[in-house]
């Protein structure tokens, strides 16, 4: 693996640990923030690997998924995170989506 996707999927599985911890605490905005976090540096990780270039500055983890053709299900989820982050609040079918994940 390239050292800079390295470098970003081992900030994504501390972030990850940061959201479980959150998530215990009921914390769902801290949770949300986190998951998205670990999500987008995922992703970049994997942009690198994949396409072998960065994946630039964005954040948009629907324009990764996109160019990653993750599957429905998926990108369905980093919409959904997305829109937790820009509105500050979490929907049930979120809640839930994240239980699977945790």
């Amino acid at each position: 693996m390239r050292p800079e996707a390295e470098r970003w999927f081992l900030q994504s599985e501390e972030e990850l640990e940061t959201a479980k911890v959150s998530f215990k605490g009921g914390k769902w905005f801290a949770v949300s923030f986190w998951c998205q976090q670990a999500a987008e540096k995922s992703l970049k990780a994997l942009f690198i690997v994949k396409k072998k270039e960065s994946p630039g500055t964005t954040h948009s983890l629907t324009f990764l998924g996109r160019e990653l053709h993750v599957p429905r299900e998926y990108s369905n989820l980093l919409r959904d995170l997305t829109k937790d982050i820009i509105s500050h609040d979490i929907p049930m079918p979120v809640k839930t989506s994240l239980l699977r994940l945790m």
